[in-house]
């Protein structure tokens, strides 16, 4: 009998996989047994798809800007996924930006450049990805969210919105496609060491406050994030609809 986290075999897109938790959970999908392609924007991909190979698994790359994406840009994502791997089981939504500024001056043209990319892509990949594990009666959705998808942060409105969007967004999923085979879910990183979390842990007073209130006592890595990731690809989550898995040092429980 196959191990219940094992993924040989499965064919995933991990969006963001170039860098960051997106390469942290490519990687360790890989570990696991999937083939991977992954979406990019301005880091390459090469030493991550090296990494991906030197596990022995197939590995693509496709460039992608999701702040201007729409149905036909995301069914195109999707389909050469589909292609480069031979099928397509599981997709990673992870692709996102933060914009910290306060509230009463961040310009509109930034509130809508966080939600394109952390929502829109979001809804508009899993769409296009649901179309077809839907058909085939079997798929893995998992939507990398935030501990401030149920908080409010400080100085980073865009952002907390549209992470209690994707929340929001995984449990409506979850009520259509649970029945069809399809499982979407979502994992909630606490602070994790990105290049999304370099501005907090450059400012010694910001970081010491998030430190002395992380019960773990340190950031993540993005390798860390990605056990949650091959739990809810595989099948020992074949019971997981619209859950939100916490993966934060102890964050929301302080």
């Amino acid at each position: 009998m196959a191990h219940p986290f094992d993924l040989t075999g499965r064919k995933a897109l991990v969006t963001g996989g170039a860098t960051g938790i997106g390469k942290g959970i490519a990687l360790g999908l890989a570990a696991a047994g999937a083939d991977i392609a992954l979406t990019y924007r301005s880091h390459q991909p090469e030493d991550t798809i090296a990494e991906i190979e030197a596990l022995g698994r197939k590995a693509a790359a496709v460039k992608a800007d999701f702040l201007d994406m729409d149905e036909t840009a995301a069914t195109a994502i999707v389909d050469f996924a589909a292609k480069a791997l031979d099928g397509l089981d599981i997709l990673i939504n992870n692709a996102g930006i933060i914009h910290r500024e306060d509230s009463t001056d961040m310009p509109l043209e930034d509130w809508r450049r966080v939600l394109a990319v952390n929502l829109d892509s979001v809804w508009l990949l899993s769409q296009a990805a649901g179309r077809r594990m839907v058909d085939q009666g079997a798929g893995k959705i998992v939507i990398v969210s935030s501990v401030l998808g149920s908080q409010g942060g400080l100085r980073v409105p865009a952002y907390a919105a549209s992470k209690h969007a994707v929340n929001g967004l995984t449990r409506a999923l979850c009520n259509e496609w649970a029945a069809r085979g399809v499982n979407v879910n979502a994992i909630a990183p606490g602070y994790t060491a990105t290049d999304n979390t370099q501005a907090l842990r450059d400012d010694p007073e910001r970081s010491k406050a998030l430190l002395d209130r992380i019960p773990a006592g340190r950031f993540a890595e993005p390798s860390e994030i990605a056990g949650a990731a091959v739990f809810l690809a595989s099948k020992a989550a074949a019971y997981c609809h619209g859950s939100v898995v916490t993966v934060d040092g102890g964050w929301m429980a302080r």
